[in-house]
């Protein structure tokens, strides 16, 4: 790991500390996303990454709280979130108990049972409340992963959480976050996000890398490659990518090729061990199909050729 980019007060100085702390996280970043995370860093603004399943914006927000020394916190979105189940919930089975525990003791002050009960003792912290919670080392990177499968309500919440970093529980009044969290949304844009929510953030598109930056990951997340496999493996990628796919191979379905072929004692690539493969870099069926075989052939013989000299 390389040495700390984080300078004695725990700021990051410069768009190159950005760079250098991902890389000792294993996180190769180039210096357009770099610089809008030293901004969002320097400027206390959300990061809002949107690219294709797999470029590796979910890493980026794991990284930077490891490089940071934060805590992350995750809010994984899905279809039909809301607020109460980003925020918190009450722990009703706790209260049933400690309301027969009154009962059967004889307890008459019904005001003090329910200011009990909702207490702070009988209360689940979700991620958004977590996040405006102090936590040791500062304040904690929150991740709102996939929030284009919510729907527009929640953006509307997001809007007012974001904007002030405060929730409110009615029973407990609003909590407020001491120090605003490091936040990163990211989206894989299987719909749109209202540009109200965008305009709160910095954007970036997380694009696929190219060949040189996609073979200084690989030998980041899967040292144990041999050289010439690597560059074929990247290579393939690559030129997969450019097929007619219903799901094209991100950078994460590389690295996990790379570790599948190494498991096997693989030194080079044929047509035979990709066919056996095929299931690491592609997730459909039709996919799958499409290209086994004799377009597996004609994709690494394309690839071989990229990597002759000139």
């Amino acid at each position: 790991m390389q040495e700390s980019a984080i300078t004695s007060t725990g700021a990051i100085a410069s768009i190159g500390d950005v760079q250098q702390m991902l890389a000792g996280e294993g996180y190769v970043c180039g210096r357009a996303l770099a610089t809008v995370v030293f901004l969002g860093l320097e400027l206390g603004r959300p990061l809002f990454l949107e690219g294709e399943a797999g470029v590796g914006k979910t890493e980026i927000a794991k990284a930077l709280a490891a490089g940071l020394g934060r805590r992350l916190i995750r809010l994984q979105c899905y279809e039909g979130l809301d607020a109460a189940s980003a925020v918190y919930e009450w722990n009703f089975a706790a209260q049933m108990v400690a309301i027969r525990t009154a009962e059967a003791a004889g307890a008459a002050d019904r005001a003090a049972l329910k200011a009990e009960l909702f207490s702070e003792e009988y209360l689940i912290e979700r991620p958004l409340l977590e996040a405006m919670r102090p936590q040791p080392g500062g304040a904690p990177v929150l991740l709102i992963d996939e929030l284009d499968r919510t729907d527009e309500p929640f953006e509307a919440f997001l809007l007012e959480a974001l904007s002030d970093f405060q929730v409110t529980i009615p029973e407990l009044g609003t909590i407020r976050a001491p120090e605003p969290p490091v936040v990163v949304l990211t989206s894989n844009r299987t719909r749109e996000v209202h540009d109200a929510l965008k305009r709160r953030c910095l954007y970036h598109w997380v694009d696929y890398p190219d060949f040189a930056r996609e073979m200084e990951i690989l030998k980041a997340r899967a040292p144990e490659a041999g050289e010439t496999l690597s560059r074929e493996v990247v290579a393939f990628v690559q030129r997969l990518r450019t097929e007619d796919l219903f799901k094209k191979p991100g950078v994460a379905e590389t690295i996990d090729w790379a570790k599948c072929l190494l498991a096997l004692d693989v030194i080079s690539l044929s047509p035979e061990v990709i066919a056996d493969t095929l299931g690491a870099i592609l997730k459909y069926q039709d996919d799958i199909q499409k290209i086994a075989g004799s377009e597996a052939a004609r994709i690494l013989e394309e690839a071989r050729a990229s990597l002759a000299p000139a």
